[in-house]
């Protein structure tokens, strides 16, 4: 198995590197963002029912071939909300997580409960062998860079529906909870949620229109859009590797921003130094890095196209971690 690329740290200094007056003005940013998550939950559901009323009036392949990667990025968008409420960044109070789980979760068969066993063990033991996101994104399809034939092996897993299994299996421990939610949802709401929808669309005689708009993106394209995601967040097969050191930061670009929007997951160094503060302010808190010259600009990325060439390129032309940006790409 080739050795994993190494990443020459964009920042220079983590949260320690700070001001006492830096590190306050930070906190400040701190807390929950109730109103930016229902902003986003709505968007994304107003999109997917628009998409899917649109695809089925005009009833032309074409324009299904089109709306259905159109909703796997709206699903991204509900998943990285659930990772948000796994966080207590989204909706607070006694029914916040149950409501989460409607809104976000359980439509794409997930639940706030069984990820935060995951997400914040993977904080708490970051790349130990007591985190299971490390131990899970370990081996040869997570090495990069990659052989062609292994990445397009892994991409035709992803679009038939076997990533998806791993996908779920991937968001459920059955350790112990790191801590106890506040308010816990209870036992009989997602069964309940299912019915509920069987019920509907058995009613309503639509069972033809979510499996194509519904379960076809969710077993297909919304695992390359995982994939992609997890590939940004961190470089895996580093045992021991401090969050600079494994974590790009990489700056999206406008137009990507408005295809594939992510809640700023590609600041993600920042969140794991802040785990308490939402996405919404993740952006401030890099300025606030850029004002104390903590962040190093040639070890930038500027959009996943950026990352995702110089995680291909060979070892050999990699062994300067800190690359040359060529005038007019960036």
């Amino acid at each position: 198995m080739n050795k994993p690329i190494t990443l020459s740290p964009a920042l220079s200094g983590d949260k320690s590197s700070l001001s006492e007056k830096t590190r306050q003005e930070i906190q400040a940013l701190s807390g929950a963002q109730p109103m930016e998550f229902l902003l986003q939950a709505t968007g994304a559901w107003a999109i997917i029912i628009a998409s899917i009323t649109l695809a089925t009036h005009l009833d032309n392949i074409w324009i299904t071939l089109t709306t259905i990667p159109i909703i796997a990025t709206r699903f991204n968008i509900l998943g990285l909300l659930v990772h948000e409420q796994v966080h207590q960044l989204g909706l607070r109070g006694r029914y916040g997580d149950s409501l989460a789980n409607i809104l976000a979760g359980y439509p794409l068969g997930m639940t706030v409960e069984n990820y935060a066993r995951v997400h914040l063990s993977h904080h708490k033991y970051y790349f130990t062998e007591n985190d299971p996101d490390f131990l899970r994104k370990s081996g040869q399809d997570w090495t990069f860079p990659m052989r062609t034939g292994h990445l397009a092996k892994l991409l035709l897993s992803d679009l038939i529906g076997l990533s998806f299994l791993k996908f779920l299996k991937g968001k459920r421990l059955k350790n112990k909870p790191l801590y106890n939610r506040l308010h816990p949802t209870p036992a009989w709401l997602r069964p309940c949620f299912y019915t509920g929808i069987a019920i509907l669309l058995t009613y309503t005689g639509t069972w033809p229109i979510f499996l194509v708009y519904w379960l076809l993106p969710l077993l297909t394209i919304f695992p390359l859009i995982v994939r992609l995601g997890a590939i940004c967040e961190h470089v895996y097969n580093l045992p021991g590797a401090s969050i600079n050191e494994s974590s790009p930061l990489i700056i999206l670009n406008w137009w990507e921003k408005l295809i594939l929007p992510n809640l700023n997951f590609t600041l993600h160094t920042y969140h794991h130094f802040f785990p308490g503060i939402a996405w919404c302010n993740l952006p401030k808190v890099h300025e606030i890095f850029k004002r104390e010259n903590l962040v190093n600009e040639e070890a930038i990325f500027h959009g996943y196209l950026d990352y995702l060439e110089y995680l291909q390129t060979p070892r050999a032309e990699n062994m300067n971690p800190i690359r040359h940006h060529q005038t007019g790409y960036f």
